[in-house]
């Protein structure tokens, strides 16, 4: 069974953790299968919104599996792990915490469901991959600063005041709505949308975490590439390389 499903209808992907029985636990196999959800996204002519959501109504996620991190999670997360230029929507249900919460901050828009709960344990926990520092840039800095450094909770109705999520559905409405959102988006000019989360994105700023795994990110394209084999063949075979850029 996929730990995540992708579905695709009208424009829309609907990229789907489908790990409800252990409430959505990012362990290796979704690091794993979300990158590649991610990169067919990014690279299908077709889809132009996705929406990313999970199964079951108790959690997102709850965050990473402790007991085997998955210290490569930045692979999961889009705009970081994998380029990313057209819109996301996340939404959400239940416990969003940990890693749930960096997926949701690098989204473009989300919807939650009323008994959302974001939460940010790590400081708690005594561990920390970083990513979650531009949170800052996109709520109120001292609200986020006592998310993360107290480790408390934000509500959905809270998450909402502050701008961490554009609507606050009851709950078993929020996937109709983020549908709603998403047949919009697809409906408006590529280009255009494309654009603007370009400038977006510069303009917001990134936190050292998140700087490192995109350039981390881009340098483990080049050495996956066809240029590299071709470049490495043709070292070994003593001949010229016939570079594609791909």
């Amino acid at each position: 069974m996929s730990l995540v499903t992708y579905e695709s209808q009208n424009g829309i992907a609907e990229i789907t953790l489908n790990r409800a029985d252990k409430y959505n636990i990012i362990n290796h196999e979704i690091v794993e299968e979300l990158h590649q959800a991610w990169v067919r996204f990014a690279n299908s002519p077709e889809d132009r919104v996705a929406i990313l959501a999970a199964a079951g109504e108790k959690a997102f996620t709850a965050g990473a599996n402790l007991r085997d991190i998955p210290h490569d999670l930045w692979r999961a997360i889009p705009g970081v792990g994998v380029p990313v230029n057209k819109p996301i929507i996340a939404v959400t249900t239940g416990l969003v915490i940990g890693g749930g919460l960096v997926l949701v901050q690098m989204a473009d828009l989300a919807v939650a469901a009323d008994n959302t709960v974001f939460s940010y344990p790590e400081a708690k926990v005594g561990f920390s991959g970083g990513l979650i520092s531009s949170l800052a840039a996109r709520i109120p800095h001292k609200v986020a600063m006592e998310l993360l450094l107290v480790g408390g909770n934000l509500s959905a109705q809270r998450a909402y005041e502050v701008g961490l999520v554009n609507r606050v559905v009851p709950l078993g409405q929020q996937l109709e709505t983020a549908r709603e959102l998403a047949a919009q988006l697809a409906a408006n000019a590529p280009l255009v949308l494309s654009l603007l989360k370009d400038f977006v994105g510069q303009v917001l700023p990134k936190g050292p975490s998140e700087q490192a795994a995109i350039a981390r990110a881009r340098v483990l394209e080049i050495n996956a590439s066809q240029d590299f084999h071709e470049g490495i063949s043709a070292f070994t075979e003593k001949r010229t390389p016939t570079f594609s850029g791909r």
